[in-house]
């Protein structure tokens, strides 16, 4: 179903993105553009995590580095019998994570410091549980293929500002120009925001399965939305074709029009986890909750609490000191 749902969004992006072509230069434009897209959609199958981590200055850390991080999710990949996926770390206060690669066994995971400070072992378990549900799933190249074509459609877009006003180019004069510039992004916007609601809730319910609690999810939801609020996060706002591969949108406009939200409403998501606790309940003792690092007493009090991760300057190492 995955592979079919990837084949069909590339089939569709490419033929936008050869319409885009045709609105710009005719003919001519549109085999330009068919061969521009073919060369993008390989590209985006093979590159198109390297470039997102590459985009969110995203570093590599291991069991050297980055214990207590690096061992949650090796053992949530353990869980869940996936393999252990690349681990990274990003330098950004924004509270957030991600997943990508075109595959299980070419998976990478992605937090941000922000998400470390600020939430708990159990609930940064649960949020990289959500992510590794995601590479179980393969939703991580559908995003990731769709977020880079995405941002190629809308730039095409803007192309069509500065060329398709030529009426020896432009078959459809000024009407054309006003589709490629408005109604081709726009509708890879939707296309990206259709998948990304649907996935979310599947990633949520098994998130919760693999860490065995998904009360740890919807507690870090709740921080990681009220975290995106306050803080800024720049690199985002300069890529928002990337927003949807995200936990919780991450760009500072999210709440403004519930419609064109590339994410489920938080609340609802938090909802469908409480709805949850008493299945859980009934789970056998090998589906119950995954051990994490212990943390301070007061560490489910407030976000000004010293974090679980020794980086309020105790003696306890921090993930990637």
């Amino acid at each position: 179903m995955n592979v079919m749902r990837t084949g069909m969004l590339l089939a569709f992006m490419t033929a936008l993105f050869m319409g885009v072509g045709f609105l710009i230069g005719g003919t001519g434009g549109m085999m330009i553009a068919l061969v521009v897209a073919t060369g993008m959609n390989l590209f985006s199958y093979w590159n198109s995590d390297k470039m997102v981590l590459r985009m969110y200055n995203a570093v590599e850390v291991d069991q050297n580095n980055a214990p207590e991080y690096y061992g949650i999710v090796r053992d949530l990949a353990a869980r869940a019998g996936l393999p252990m996926p690349r681990v990274y770390l990003i330098e950004n206060d924004q509270p957030n994570a991600f997943a990508t690669g075109r595959n299980p066994q070419n998976a990478a995971v992605a937090a941000s410091t922000g998400l470390l400070h600020r939430l708990s072992p159990n609930e940064v378990a649960a949020v990289m549980a959500h992510e590794l549900a995601h590479v179980e799933h393969r939703d991580t190249l559908t995003m990731t293929v769709t977020a880079t074509l995405a941002g190629a459609i809308s730039m095409l877009g803007n192309f069509a500002m500065f060329f398709g006003g030529n009426r020896n180019n432009n078959p459809l004069g000024m009407i054309g120009t006003l589709v490629a510039m408005i109604v081709a992004p726009f509708a890879a916007m939707i296309v990206q925001m259709a998948i990304s609601r649907t996935r979310e809730y599947s990633a949520d319910r098994r998130g919760a399965e693999i860490c065995g609690n998904p009360l740890w999810l919807a507690s870090a939801l709740n921080k990681i939305a009220r975290g995106a609020k306050q803080i800024v996060n720049e690199e985002a706002e300069r890529n928002p074709a990337s927003a949807s591969l995200f936990i919780i949108n991450p760009l500072s406009g999210q709440g403004a029009d519930n419609l064109f939200s590339t994410h489920p409403s938080t609340e609802n998501r938090i909802a469908a986890l409480e709805a949850m606790v008493d299945e859980f309940r009934q789970r056998p003792a090998d589906k119950q909750p995954m051990a994490t690092p212990a943390a301070p007493a007061n560490e489910e009090s407030d976000d000004d609490a010293p974090n679980p991760w020794g980086r309020d300057g105790s003696s306890r190492k921090g993930p990637w000191a």
